[in-house]
């Protein structure tokens, strides 16, 4: 049996009758391409309901999107926080919380790194341009898959490992970790110091990203081994 993999939507509203919930196709492609099945994460409220849906599925991949709620962290909205969904946070801190105490491996990406940090019981940047002097240009304006900028991975991390010491990322974000959770190591920051990588050395397979490796899927340019090894801890 290839293992199933739950993967977090996007909520998408246009009054006044239209509700939607999707899922970009990279993310399935990448699952897929690499051995496993996505299915597409229900909306819950508490960790009750994710752990029974948890219980039927062997991976979590917590996906990219709108911004997380700073309350979250103890923070007011800095005036350039984007727009947040509150039903998707609830959801996915239920998940997170859920798949740590069952040791279930759990991928994060974009949204879904600064979700796992903020979940553990760390903080994020709101706005880099605004709050980070000397940043670079997080939010690139070009394809999906264009590498804009390159990071430096951690000698011995999981990160490295895969994709050596350093390599190009693509980067659509204005937000980012700031403080670690506890337990948690960063395993690649990008040329301004900005994290761009943790993991928990604690768990089977605890990782997350801040750039998009699924919109490399199938190019010759690629993040295909981070799938791979994330549907192999799965299996």
């Amino acid at each position: 049996m290839k293992p199933l993999i739950g993967v977090s939507g996007n909520i998408h509203r246009e009054p006044p009758n239209r509700d939607w919930t999707f899922i970009g196709n990279d993310y399935l492609r990448a699952v897929q391409n690499a051995g496993g099945i996505p299915v597409m994460l229900p909306w819950v409220e508490t960790e009750e309901e994710a752990a029974a849906v948890l219980d039927r599925l062997d991976g979590v991949l917590i996906s990219g999107g709108v911004d997380v709620d700073p309350q979250l962290y103890g923070e007011h909205p800095h005036p350039n926080n984007g727009s947040v969904s509150p039903e998707r946070d609830l959801a996915e801190l239920s998940y997170i919380k859920v798949a740590l105490a069952k040791n279930m491996p759990l991928l994060g990406i974009c949204r879904g790194h600064q979700m796992l940090a903020v979940a553990c019981g760390g903080t994020l940047w709101q706005d880099i341009p605004a709050q980070v002097p000397g940043s670079i240009k997080h939010s690139q304006e070009g394809p999906r898959w264009f590498a804009s900028h390159s990071v430096t991975a951690v000698p011995g991390s999981r990160i490295a490992e895969l994709f050596g010491g350093e390599f190009k990322v693509n980067s659509y974000h204005h937000q980012a970790v700031k403080d670690l959770p506890a337990g948690f190591v960063a395993t690649a920051t990008a040329p301004d110091g900005i994290n761009e990588a943790m993991e928990h050395p604690g768990y089977k397979f605890c990782v997350s990203v801040q750039w998009h490796p699924e919109n490399f899927t199938g190019r010759s340019y690629s993040f295909d081994k981070l799938f791979q090894a994330f549907i192999a801890a799965c299996k």
